[in-house]
């Protein structure tokens, strides 16, 4: 199947560090590494000259030849979080149906034997942690105590040098797990894993603790951080809010929902979207993030953390008014 995909459109959306766009081309830092330097590039139509195709990308400086190049999907599905699979069907519900702008260059995407729209999932053998049952100091050093290291079964695989950290559904059975690469930005998903767009991180702690009140953040790391600093946590594992992520909290325990996402457009989006979707579900309030600090795990120590949360104040609709009286 053929898709016109707008490759500059889906990729302005995301911020880009020392980023120059031409006509033909992305040049940016790369996203996958820590480093300032523009090395990294996307075509953004077909090359006749070089033979490249729109989205392919190459990362001059990449240590790791599995990001070294690659296809749009590949830097899609990390930019948007998400599985391999899950892009594909993003693609597809986006670009499938309808007219496409005619100026709009074609990419040829592969989705036969993919798109499993209504196949029930299952979950994942908890024994394939066993293998990854290691420590690592990487979250150590990022603020996050053993002890919640390991109540969330965090692992570590030395093979791909990445941290794993597994996604559990309601009832405690694995979902998922995340590679994250402790010397890279990098990260991926296990092979057969449950769509990220239908999990939440850490709803089975809440269901099993029966917690009324949560925080709720971006990334694993920063759920863990809030957790480390005594309150329990969710995750939603990017800048977006489905109506599968709402359903799982609107069915769970908590009746108080703090929103603290990352101090960035996106996580402000991300906000509104929690809102919209969760106001008359549970009460919501609005952690503030200090000016200076991307996300609650650069607030820095565990006490200051601790002082937003409790601060956090009545979220608002869009109208200004209150959602709920105190």
């Amino acid at each position: 199947m053929n898709l016109k995909v707008d490759i500059r459109a889906e990729l302005e959306v995301f911020p880009w560090k020392r980023a120059t766009w031409t006509p033909d081309k992305l040049i940016a830092a790369s996203p996958f590494r820590y480093d300032s330097t523009p090395s990294f590039y996307v075509w953004l139509h077909d090359n006749p000259v070089t033979g490249a195709r729109a989205g392919d990308w190459g990362d001059y400086g990449a240590a790791d030849p599995e990001y070294r190049r690659g296809g749009f999907v590949k830097l899609l599905a990390f930019l948007r979080n998400e599985t391999e699979e899950e892009t594909r069907e993003y693609l597809r519900w986006k670009y499938g149906d309808g007219p496409v702008a005619a100026d709009v260059e074609p990419l040829t995407l592969d989705l036969s034997g993919v798109l499993r729209l209504h196949e029930r999932k299952q979950p994942l053998d908890p024994r394939i942690l066993n293998v990854w049952d290691r420590e690592h100091p990487y979250l150590g050093l990022r603020g996050i105590s053993p002890e919640i290291q390991k109540e969330m079964r965090v692992g570590y695989d030395i093979k791909s040098k990445a941290i794993t950290i597994p996604w559990f559904l309601p009832d405690g059975s694995l979902a998922n797990v995340k590679f994250r690469r402790v010397d890279l930005k990098t990260f991926w998903y296990v092979n057969g894993g449950w769509p990220i767009r239908e999990l939440i991180y850490g709803i089975d702690l809440i269901y099993r603790k029966r917690a009324k009140m949560a925080v709720l953040v971006e990334a694993e790391i920063d759920a863990m951080y809030v957790m480390t600093a005594g309150f329990p946590a969710v995750a939603v594992g990017g800048s977006s809010f489905s109506e599968e992520k709402a359903e799982l909290l609107r069915k769970s325990p908590i009746e108080e929902l703090r929103i603290a996402t990352d101090n960035d457009e996106a996580g402000e989006r991300l906000k509104a979207q929690v809102i919209e979707k969760m106001a008359g579900y549970c009460e919501l309030y609005d952690v503030e993030i200090p000016v200076g600090c991307k996300d609650v795990n650069e607030v820095g120590s565990l006490e200051e953390v601790v002082s937003i949360v409790k601060e956090a104040v009545p979220c608002r609709d869009f109208a200004g008014k209150l959602l709920f009286k105190e």
